[in-house]
C-alpha cells in the first residue's frame, strides 16, 4: 500500500502545526495497513464526496479525507485529498473544489 498526496493537501501537510502533523502520520501509518479504516463519505449537505473517506486525527477536530484507488501494477494508493478541521465542513467543501479541478 501507497500513500500519496495531491500537491494542494501536500500543502495541507505542509502548514499543520508539529505536534498535529505527529498525529497526522500515527494515522497515515495505519492507513498504510488498512485503508479501510475510515468511514465512508457520500452526499452530504450538497457535498458529494462518494467513494471517498474520512478518518479522524486529534479529538476529531482535525480531518484526513482519501480515496482507495489502483495503480497500473493493481497496486492499492491511498490518495490524499486534504487535511484540514472540521470546521462547518470547511475541508469537504475543499476538498470538492479540488476534485472538480481534477477534472
Amino acid at each position: 500500500m501507497k500513500i500519496k498526496f495531491i500537491p494542494e493537501a501536500a500543502k495541507d501537510y505542509k502548514n499543520l502545526d508539529g505536534s498535529i502533523k505527529k498525529l497526522v502520520d500515527d494515522k497515515l501509518e495505519k492507513l498504510e495497513k488498512n485503508p479501510y479504516l475510515g468511514e465512508e463519505l457520500g452526499n452530504k449537505n450538497n457535498i458529494d464526496l462518494t467513494g471517498y473517506y474520512k478518518i479522524y486525527v486529534y479529538k476529531k477536530i482535525f480531518r484526513i479525507v482519501y480515496r482507495i484507488t489502483p495503480d497500473e501494477k493493481d497496486v492499492e494508493i491511498v490518495e490524499i485529498w486534504g487535511i484540514g478541521k472540521k470546521d462547518k465542513m470547511a475541508i469537504y467543501k475543499e476538498v470538492e473544489k479540488r476534485i472538480i479541478n481534477m477534472r
